[in-house]
């Protein structure tokens, strides 16, 4: 467990990034190694990371401008062979459909609850190798 896993948050607000990363945790449950993230304002460093394989997990912000991670996920779902798995922060309960539509593999709700968000994050990446280290 001395290994660390990489979590790209992307959001095109500071705000929302930092939400996310504190709900979270640096470790979100305590047979995972530590979490370190990497915060993404913008769609090409999205696209740049994960297409390198660098991240081991994605957290978008459903409500992003201009380009909202709903319609990114199903992007990368359906580019990257490799796609790591993606968790979709929406704003709105009636939204999940959305970000399941876009095959995320898992979807937070804001206000985000840390409990639910960590054992949400936890559960994902508990099914997936780590990469990085």
């Amino acid at each position: 467990m001395g290994e660390s896993m990489r979590v790209l948050v992307f959001s095109h607000k500071a705000e929302v990034r930092e939400a996310i990363v504190n709900a979270v945790g640096r470790r979100p449950a305590a047979d995972l190694a530590r979490v370190d993230y990497v915060e993404a304002a913008g769609i090409a460093d999205v696209l740049s990371e994960v297409d390198a394989g660098n991240v081991d997990l994605a957290i978008l912000d459903g409500e992003a401008q201009p380009t909202g991670g709903i319609g990114l996920c199903r992007q990368l779902k359906s580019e990257i062979a490799e796609c790591p798995p993606i968790v979709i922060a929406v704003r709105r309960k009636d939204d999940r459909w959305l970000a399941t539509w876009s095959q995320a593999d898992a979807v937070l709700v804001h206000p985000l609850d840390p409990l639910t968000a960590a054992e949400t994050v936890a559960d994902v990446l508990r099914r997936v190798p780590v990469v990085n280290g």
